[in-house]
């Protein structure tokens, strides 16, 4: 299997895991959209472990990365529902979300990456040959 045939197929995993979130947790009007901020901090977990435990332009890559947790994660939907907080008068919440979002999907990120074995995130910190 190639990497792209495996993007599609870990996307449509991910997009239906995703779906199935959104039924079991709807969002209502003036409450924390759960489905969309548990949807994208295990993606950003998962994420995190991927990178360090497959090797890029994989298959094992392709499915797990851009496909499964592309597919799960979702930033428009995060973004529609920070509007829709905002329109209802819901400032506090709002920003509320979008901090901890923020700030947990990094420690998420790095959490991921240390379950996967990888070295955790340092702040200033580069990757890579010095230059």
């Amino acid at each position: 299997m190639n990497e792209l045939p495996a993007v599609f197929l870990g996307g449509a995993l991910g997009a239906l895991a995703r779906a199935g979130l959104a039924e079991q947790w709807p969002v209502s009007a003036g409450s924390v959209p759960w489905s969309t901020f548990s949807a994208n901090l295990v993606g950003c977990l998962l994420l995190g472990a991927v990178l360090v435990r497959t090797t890029a332009g994989t298959p094992r890559r392709g499915l797990l990365g851009p496909g499964l947790c592309g597919g799960l994660t979702t930033f428009s939907t995060f973004q529609v529902e920070l509007v829709d907080l905002l329109h209802d008068g819901d400032t506090v919440l709002a920003l509320g979300y979008a901090a901890l979002s923020l700030a947990l999907g990094l420690a998420a990120v790095d959490l991921g990456r240390r379950l996967g074995g990888g070295a955790a995130l340092a702040v200033g910190a580069t990757e890579g040959p010095e230059r």
